[in-house]
């Protein structure tokens, strides 16, 4: 629905924080950090253009490639192990590839969650399918944090969107195939948040 990254910032700005893009250069004007850094880096205190430009920048930033996976995919046959292989061939015949596609494992489409069976709350009942990369460094799952571990979400996600008691093989290869899918930033594995 959005032609650039700064009109999706904007509405993310409106939508999801209850807010405004006033509101939000309001709270950054009134610290005297945020306007140095502003100030810094666009010559002027915050206002909505340099905001969207600065999360739009972020967003940009985001790049993570070089994971085992894409390695693979380019032909270094050792960059993944046999369980992570047959992780992604159960990733594969099982159906989780039709929404989890791409080069982003995921994000083209919006899907209904629980198909089959509940998954989290029930709102909202379109949810854009998101990204794989990077997964196993961002725990809790889900849109409302319902799955604290990734063997928990693949669990309630085979239950929940396939229809499918998945065995514990099969989730421990899916999450050795997941775990391949964590890529670099800035030359450094990407780790999880709360990682030292």
């Amino acid at each position: 629905n959005f032609r650039s990254l700064e009109e999706g910032a904007e509405r993310s700005l409106c939508n999801s924080m209850a807010s405004s893009t006033d509101e939000a250069v309001g709270k950054l004007r009134g610290d005297p950090e945020a306007v140095r850094q502003f100030r810094d880096a666009y010559g002027r205190e915050p206002d909505a253009a340099a905001l969207l430009d600065a999360i739009a920048t972020y967003e940009r930033s985001l790049v993570t490639p070089g994971s085992r996976f894409d390695r693979w995919l380019a032909g270094e046959v050792d960059a993944i192990t046999p369980l992570e292989l047959s992780g992604y061939q159960a990733f594969k015949s099982l159906g989780c590839i039709s929404c989890h596609q791409g080069v982003n494992v995921g994000v083209k489409l919006f899907q209904r969650h629980g198909i089959f069976h509940p998954l989290g709350s029930p709102e909202p009942v379109l949810l854009r399918v998101p990204s794989l990369r990077n997964v196993a460094t961002t725990p809790p799952y889900f849109h409302d944090g319902s799955a604290p571990t990734l063997p928990e979400a693949v669990r309630m996600m085979g239950m929940a969107q396939l229809g499918r008691v998945l065995t514990e093989p099969q989730i421990a290869a899916i999450v050795a195939f997941l775990n391949t899918l964590t890529g670099t930033y800035r030359g450094q594995l990407v780790r999880p948040a709360n990682a030292t």
